[in-house]
């Protein structure tokens, strides 16, 4: 009791002898946990935000500090990948030409060990630019189902733009094609009413459909960090037509009145497919429904036989995410970038690079390689916006050509084309978020008459956008050099 008494008394003292023990111990235990598996500058990164207040740091670490999935989440991933391995079996593999270069073989190779889905021949793909048309050309799409939709977008909205794309699911729906439907719960509900008036249109005709990610931290029976997103873009009409890339179905300003000001918008590329690789996106397309629904669905369903294979074009699938070991897009990047003889083209609006890939640029440049970036002259995201213009003095000093897409768009698009030999084109950015935190799509895609398409492309958006030349650069004031590189010490904190 007269010990309580002294406490009380002395509460000041207490609490600062208590604060200073705590914070010792908060720093040494960082030091034992934070580096354990992880990034080296990902791990400098949060020591050095727990050692400026261990306080605030140390409790964020142990929020935002863990890039995986819970336990019985990460059980139910190596289930699908076996799963997805054994369904894949069915899915023809097609033989490379004898005259592909032996590093793009290695790729195949490479993506098939990561993501478990084969190299597929006789595929036709088409390339869509315009916001407004790829949305009335899925609606289309969907309208000639017969049996099966299959839905994935990141962010899902029912607006103005939008309103054909979600009246074709209901009219189909209504005559008796299964519509499935999944929407990241993060990326669609931060949308208020837009995302309020989709889910009851769902639910009016009875469309099954599922938030992805739901942010219940405790959902699968261990913490799930909140940022853990997925990110992908799928559509998949009767294992027929396969619709995949960048965009998401949603207004190209995004319904928000910032934006709206602003006079943001968002350009795009979708890929519309058809062949055996839809095959591969269905799968796809079901290990998420299964995570989220707990059902498998039927493989005789999700692995058809194509009825258009009058396609030249050589397709493989590649997914990745915090459900696997590896990052499978970053390592598919490097790959191309280290083995790349004569062009990359690289289109991201988030270029936060890791180490590796920074460096797999730069020495492509500096052996002679012609390295294009083609990112937004503007930004959406205050961070990533500056944490990318942090690598631009490396990338210009080493030749990389910086094509800076003029305001108000934001360059929305993700692909790389390598030596006009291959293209990868999907849902992953160049940034850590898109190798550690989110779930990806990624399409790799040969054929010299979709490289063209590809370079018709590239052609339009260089038209859109001017050069940013190392003597700019480096005029910027100098104020910006200091937010830029604090941004970019924070982008490392994942």
């Amino acid at each position: 009791m007269a010990l309580w008494q002294w406490v009380l008394d002395n509460w000041v003292l207490v609490g600062t002898y208590l604060y200073a023990a705590v914070d010792v111990v908060l720093r040494l235990v960082s030091l034992i946990l934070v580096p354990r598996n992880r990034r080296p500058g990902s791990a400098l990164a949060w020591l050095l935000a727990i050692m400026a207040l261990p306080i605030v740091g140390f409790p964020l670490y142990l929020i935002l500090g863990k890039a995986q999935l819970p336990r019985r989440r990460r059980i139910k991933q190596r289930d699908v990948t076996a799963l997805m391995h054994e369904r894949a079996v069915d899915i023809p593999d097609s033989a490379l030409d004898e005259d592909v270069p032996s590093w793009l073989q290695s790729a195949v190779r490479l993506n098939r060990e990561l993501g478990a889905f084969p190299l597929t021949g006789n595929n036709s793909a088409d390339l869509e630019i315009d916001y407004d048309t790829s949305i009335a050309r899925i609606a289309a799409d969907i309208r000639t189902a017969r049996s099966e939709v299959h839905v994935l977008f990141y962010t899902m909205a029912l607006d103005e733009i939008t309103e054909d794309f979600f009246a074709a699911l209901t009219e189909v729906a209504d005559r008796g094609v299964k519509v499935r439907v999944l929407y990241d719960h993060w990326g669609s509900m931060s949308h208020g009413k837009w995302y309020r008036a989709m889910t009851r249109l769902l639910d009016a005709h009875r469309i099954e459909h599922y938030p992805m990610m739901p942010i219940k931290p405790f959902r699968d029976g261990a913490f799930q960090r909140p940022d853990l997103r997925n990110h992908r873009k799928l559509l998949i009409i009767d294992g027929q037509v396969g619709w995949m890339g960048s965009q998401n179905m949603i207004a190209a300003h995004y319904d928000k009145p910032s934006n709206i000001r602003r006079g943001l918008h968002w350009q795009e590329t979708m890929v519309r497919l058809r062949g055996p690789v839809v095959s591969e996106l269905n799968l796809l397309f079901a290990t998420d429904w299964y995570y989220e629904s707990d059902e498998q669905l039927d493989e005789k369903t999700l692995v058809t036989a194509p009825q258009d294979t009058s396609g030249s074009y050589e397709c493989q699938v590649v997914p990745s995410g915090p459900g696997f070991v590896l990052e499978n897009n970053l390592l598919l990047f490097n790959q191309l970038f280290y083995n790349a003889t004569r062009s990359i083209r690289a289109v991201s609006p988030y270029f936060v690079p890791d180490e590796s890939m920074l460096s797999a640029l730069i020495t492509a440049a500096r052996r002679g390689v012609e390295v294009e970036l083609f990112v937004s002259e503007i930004g959406d995201q205050f961070l990533v916006f500056h944490a990318q213009r942090s690598y631009y003095s490396a990338l210009l000093e080493a030749g990389v050509r910086i094509w800076l897409y003029r305001a108000p768009t934001i360059l929305h698009a993700k692909h790389v084309t390598i030596d006009d030999s291959v293209t990868v084109i999907g849902s992953s950015n160049m940034d850590i978020r898109s190798f550690i935190l989110d779930m990806e799509s990624s399409l790799m895609v040969g054929g010299t008459d979709f490289m063209e398409k590809m370079e018709e492309v590239e052609d339009v958006y260089r038209s859109r956008s001017r050069e940013l030349t190392l003597e700019e650069w480096e005029q910027r004031p100098r104020i910006m050099q200091a937010i830029d590189n604090l941004c970019r010490l924070a982008s490392s904190v994942v």
